[in-house]
């Protein structure tokens, strides 16, 4: 189950990866149009800091709060570097003896990211962008 979840994960971080690889960066300014809405960047700078804050929290067995290094999320270079740091750092973790906790923030983690793919949908869908062949197979998008 550790390892699933595990893998799980990592599928969910490539395809974060695949969609930041295959938007242009002057969209990661956009926003939901007529909308109260935060832009892409946005969306993106959330997932950065979450993942960093619950890697971080998995590897201490406890929630040290949120931050986030990416200081520049309009950047798509930035976003790219930042998202693989933390699929690199995922990597790395070995969940096989995780106890309670550690499992609960992994979940929670997966759920967070899972989350933001169904607003990125809605901002891809609501800019009229496209998606990654990887999207239109996981999500039929």
């Amino acid at each position: 189950m550790n390892q699933m979840l595990k893998k799980r994960l990592m599928c969910a971080f490539q395809l974060t990866h695949e969609l930041v690889t295959h938007l242009d960066e002057a969209v990661l300014g956009l926003d939901l149009p007529e909308l109260p809405s935060n832009r892409i960047s946005g969306q993106l700078w959330c997932i950065v800091g979450a993942r960093e804050s619950y890697l971080t929290a998995i590897q201490t067995g406890g929630w040290q709060g949120f931050w986030c290094s990416l200081h520049e999320p309009q950047v798509k270079q930035a976003v790219l570097s930042a998202l693989e740091a933390t699929q690199q750092q995922l990597g790395e973790l070995d969940f096989v003896d995780f106890t309670q906790a550690q499992l609960e923030l992994a979940f929670t983690l997966l759920e967070h990211e899972i989350q933001h793919h169904g607003q990125l949908i809605r901002f891809v869908y609501g800019n009229r962008l496209t998606f990654p062949a990887s999207w239109n197979k996981r999500y039929t998008v």
